[in-house]
């Protein structure tokens, strides 16, 4: 059986665009789809073994009605669908990240209320985003179906081997989705780390410009020729890579990028970057962690 696309849901809104989200790539992968719910013990029975069983026995109703419902959401639009759920007692973390040792891919709504409710807000998600073991999409931006043909999948390219990931399932969901590709590579005079990095000494005797546009040419190099129907667009741009690929967002269907970036994308997930994607990208944002 194939890896399983996991939701992880909590019943708001956000939530189930998740679910919708999920359902559409697993369809696309033929993919089962998995819906998960983590209620977790709360800090108010701290120091107890485990809370009272009235208080197990609702929440865990609770749960599995969120579920249920979510099941039938994606149901409905893709009744072809395996669908399975599961409920746990477990904290949302290590239940997820235990999910993503053998996920294809993890997919996790914004703003999202109850035990998911913080996800984005801090620490869950460095937990979550850091520490996958599969790729992780956080669906923010357009509804479901408000995506033209022809809106392209964004990939952040830095040159460094961590983006390499990033861009061959890139080139993978464009593929799927039959939609153009756009690589999009940032560079700055005043990033001295960038400009005198290992993956431009081979061209530090041109302009910079023009050793940059090799980079991601470089970077590029053979994912062209194994997928020859997607389209791809070159984006270099003397900019950080925060404003140009928000920027990028609200033209795209999905961005794509890795999740230890060096260069114009280094410390994607540790700074105000990632804060960034995370909480104002206008289009859902595919983490993809390096082998």
């Amino acid at each position: 059986m194939s890896a399983p696309i996991v939701v992880g849901i909590d019943g708001s809104p956000g939530s189930r665009r998740a679910v919708l989200w999920g359902a559409d790539e697993a369809a696309r992968r033929r993919a089962p789809l998995t819906l998960v719910h983590a209620f977790g013990i709360p800090d108010a029975f701290y120091g107890e073994t485990m809370p009272p069983k009235d208080w197990l026995d609702i929440r865990q109703a609770e749960s599995r009605s969120l579920l249920r419902e979510a099941a039938e959401l994606a149901g409905r639009v893709h009744p072809e669908l395996e669908i399975d759920t599961e409920s746990t007692v477990d904290a949302p973390i290590p239940f997820l990240l235990g999910w993503s040792e053998r996920a294809k891919l993890l997919v996790l709504g914004c703003a999202g209320r109850g035990e998911f409710g913080d996800l984005l807000l801090g620490s869950t998600a460095a937990s979550v985003s850091a520490r996958s073991r599969c790729p992780l999409v956080v669906v923010r931006g357009k509804e479901r179906g408000a995506a033209a043909v022809d809106d392209p999948v964004v990939v952040g390219v830095d040159g460094s081997p961590e983006a390499e990931a990033a861009i061959e399932l890139a080139f993978e969901e464009a593929s799927l989705r039959k939609a153009p590709l756009v690589a999009v590579h940032t560079w700055s005079d005043a990033d001295t780390r960038q400009v005198f990095s290992a993956a431009r000494a081979e061209f530090s005797f041109e302009p910079l410009r023009e050793s940059e546009t090799r980079v991601l040419a470089e970077a590029l190099a053979g994912w062209e020729e194994k997928y020859p129907e997607v389209g791809v667009r070159r984006v270099v741009a003397q900019d950080r890579p925060r404003h140009e690929l928000l920027e990028w967002s609200t033209k795209a269907q999905l961005m794509v990028v890795g999740s230890r970036g060096r260069g114009g994308f280094r410390g994607l997930l540790l700074g105000s970057t990632s804060h960034a994607l995370l909480e104002h990208a206008e289009c859902p944002v595919l983490l993809v962690r390096s082998a």
